[in-house]
């Protein structure tokens, strides 16, 4: 069963997709994402269509579930896997800048290919890193969603940032990072292209955002310069986290560009990534119990102009370690 459900309560579509219960345990010692293996060629990055994905672009009809009131859907869209290395054991940090702008022209070019589709909406890549949020295979890879729909958390951003628009005339993100840069209590670093900063209302203990200096709506509409920028700014705050507890720390990075094929969003719609660390401490996991999952109601346990400070120790303990080849 694969398709998608309406859920009348949220105005939102929900995946159906049991097809992704099935799938199967993969042997001890073996990585499809390696080439020594044989299922994949020699690749420095690499685009790799999922094997049992949630949306597909040959969907089969809905189950015989639905009717007027609950109404389902195909699931139609795309899932890609993103594999940044051959490497099975590398790590972000390690890979050289050049490397991280091959990996960037990767995802700019699988979003416009996304984006060509018309009945895609939303183009969402991300990555889940670390057994605590639910990563079986560790060789280092991210994911790319194309959406038949605006998904309802973007759907509010997005209505947010046109609302705050037609009221003032500026990008909601613009003033919030204006904003942020005045405060300088939660920058964590920046450079001449990029902020990376802990929100004032951030949810998570060490959850971050990396935000463009300038106003761009789409990952593919950076320059030359700013695309070699971002590559090197994903891995530096990578390197940050991991820096913070000396352990790889378990993330989840969403990269966020607006809709396509759904209107006009290029001077409200300010693209930009958040990271999700579900820690802490280096003991402790934040978990979302009934008020944040129930309720929607957030509860950070910590201060952001607190944990910025750890965060900015961190970038400058990564900064002193990090290999030779990323400077």
């Amino acid at each position: 069963m694969a398709e998608l459900r309406w859920n009348p309560l949220l105005k939102d579509w929900h995946m159906i997709a049991s097809n992704r219960q099935n799938r199967p345990q993969m042997p001890k010692d073996y990585c499809p994402f390696c080439p020594s293996f044989g299922n994949v060629p020699d690749y420095e990055v690499m685009e790799y269509d999922n094997d049992f994905p949630a949306l597909t672009q040959n969907p089969s009809e809905p189950d015989p579930v639905g009717n007027e009131f609950f109404k389902v859907a195909p699931n139609y869209g795309k899932c890609e896997v993103i594999l940044y290395s051959p490497g099975h054991t590398i790590t972000m940090p390690q890979l050289s800048d050049s490397h991280m702008r091959k990996l960037v022209d990767l995802w700019c070019e699988r979003f416009s290919k996304m984006a060509e589709d018309k009945k895609i909406k939303y183009v969402f890549p991300f990555e889940n890193r670390g057994d605590v949020v639910g990563v079986t295979m560790p060789h280092p890879h991210g994911q790319m969603y194309g959406y038949p729909f605006i998904p309802k958390r973007i759907q509010v951003e997005a209505e947010s940032a046109k609302e705050y628009y037609s009221k003032n005339g500026k990008c909601l993100f613009c003033e919030m990072l204006n904003q942020e840069k005045k405060a300088k209590s939660r920058i964590i670093f920046e450079n001449e292209f990029y902020t990376v900063y802990q929100p004032f209302y951030t949810d998570y203990p060490y959850g971050v955002y990396l935000i463009p200096n300038r106003h761009v709506a789409y990952l593919t509409e950076l320059t030359d310069a700013e695309k070699d920028a971002l590559g090197i700014t994903v891995r530096d705050t990578v390197g940050m986290l991991d820096s913070l507890f000396d352990d790889r720390f378990p993330y989840m990075m969403c990269m966020y560009s607006a809709p396509v094929n759904a209107g006009d969003y290029e001077k409200d719609f300010h693209y930009h990534i958040k990271f999700f660390p579900p820690m802490r401490s280096a003991e402790k996991q934040k978990f979302n119990a009934s008020s944040e999952t129930g309720a929607w109601a957030n509860c950070n346990p910590t201060c952001p102009e607190e944990t910025s400070k750890e965060l900015r120790a961190a970038y400058q303990r990564y900064l002193q370690n990090r290999p030779a080849q990323n400077q």
